[in-house]
């Protein structure tokens, strides 16, 4: 069977750093931090007390008051990239033929958010048990997938992607499949997460995974410094339209990039940590680079899942060094939740995104935050991690690594458009 090409058309993204794919492409190229102390709630007791926070959202300036009301935020976030990234691809879908063109999303949490209000006023209550009756389609995960197709009237395949941090990569690489197997058109995929609230916060701090960097919060994730202590929680969202290409083509839709490989793998290892050497990082890059049918020495860029965590960074590095052997010191490593923070099951497509404008503008975004006396004895520091400020590059394969708890890997890569 002859799989089929399948190119990027459209993105819309809502992150810590920009409210638009456009504005955080241009904050991540600036280095910009995108983390502060949070204004959700009152997080004064709280080991961390900051977060990368979308700012200045507005739900009602997408989405219908009396609808977005019946939607958690993570909801919200994903409505309102779809309808970005639908603009930006200038789909018409009014001359599609709908049954082919469907959403494959990603959440790690869901809607965290509502849950936990739910929790809080029975909790607060007379014992009754009284419930918003939007409460389980307001906290499920695969809902957004079918606010989605709902809002836009998307008739083919939909469903969702739950694989905690790896959840949005695991979206992009199903759909991915799902188009090149000839099963859709046009597909919607990526992934949103909502969980700055005080179950999300105090959850993670329970598992020691987060910074307690509160001096510091614009500094505090620091990915690959000796210093790293936990990830920074994150919220947001990002959508690709990913579409086959002789039906790109046919409409004359302008093209980002390509998508050409992807792998999955299982640590099978611990529920949380990542296995010390690597294996199953290691593994999930083989396996997509032996789909995308390119050898190690051809890739350009990484970014990374780069957490900066203590284990992860360390685990990571080890086994993109096993992959790429000495070419490693060839390429360029990033990770831009450096910038962003950890956005948990929208982590993959907005990194998914950083890539792709990548190979089109010929630009890679800074690791920001590394002290050059802060260094780790375990990471070889000739390699380059794209410390400081952004660097021009002609770059023909991106590779984007996403691990999740669990022991979910998933890994994705593109390639400069061309004819």
């Amino acid at each position: 069977m002859q799989l089929k090409r399948v190119v990027i058309t459209g993105l819309g993204a809502l992150t810590p750093v920009g409210n638009s794919a456009p504005d955080t492409w241009e904050a991540l190229v600036k280095g910009v931090s995108g983390i502060a102390p949070i204004t959700a709630f009152d997080a004064s007791l709280f080991k961390t007390q900051f977060a990368g926070e979308v700012k200045n959202f507005d739900p009602e300036a997408y989405i219908d008051r009396k609808e977005a009301r019946k939607m958690d935020r993570y909801s919200q976030f994903s409505v309102c990239v779809a309808d970005e990234a639908l603009r930006d691809s200038q789909l018409d879908l009014e001359r599609e033929d709908r049954s082919r063109v469907g959403v494959v999303w990603g959440s790690g949490m869901g809607g965290l958010q509502s849950l936990e209000q739910e929790m809080y006023s029975f909790a607060e209550g007379d014992g009754t048990p009284r419930f918003n009756p939007f409460m389980i389609p307001k906290a499920i995960p695969s809902i957004a997938a079918g606010q989605i197709s709902i809002r836009f009237g998307l008739g083919g395949l939909s469903f969702s992607v739950s694989t905690a941090c790896s959840s949005s990569s695991h979206a992009v690489a199903s759909a991915f499949d799902q188009i090149r197997l000839g099963h859709a058109d046009v597909l919607l995929t990526g992934g949103a997460d909502a969980d700055i609230s005080s179950t999300g916060v105090g959850g993670f701090n329970s598992l020691h995974a987060l910074s307690t960097r509160n001096d510091s919060p614009a500094t505090a994730s620091r990915p690959f410094s000796k210093s790293r202590d936990g990830f920074v929680l994150a919220e947001g969202a990002a959508c690709l339209i990913l579409e086959e290409y002789e039906h790109a083509k046919a409409r004359g839709a302008k093209i980002y990039a390509e998508i050409i490989g992807e792998g999955m793998t299982s640590d099978a290892y611990h529920m949380t940590a990542p296995d010390p050497e690597g294996k199953g990082a290691e593994r999930v890059m083989r396996l997509a680079l032996q789909d995308a049918g390119i050898r190690p020495e051809q890739v350009d860029f990484i970014n990374t899942h780069g957490t900066s965590t203590p284990l992860g960074d360390v685990t990571e590095v080890k086994a993109i060094e096993r992959v790429f052997g000495e070419h490693v010191y060839e390429m360029n490593l990033d990770s831009t939740k450096s910038m962003t923070g950890h956005l948990i099951g929208a982590t993959g497509a907005v990194e998914a995104l950083a890539c792709i404008m990548a190979l089109k503008e010929g630009i890679i975004p800074p690791t920001i935050n590394h002290d050059p006396e802060d260094m780790d004895e375990n990471i070889d520091y000739r390699i380059n991690f794209t410390f400081g400020q952004a660097q021009k590059r002609d770059i023909r394969y991106a590779l984007s690594n996403t691990f999740g708890f669990g022991g979910h890997n998933a890994c994705l890569i593109f390639k400069k458009w061309e004819e």
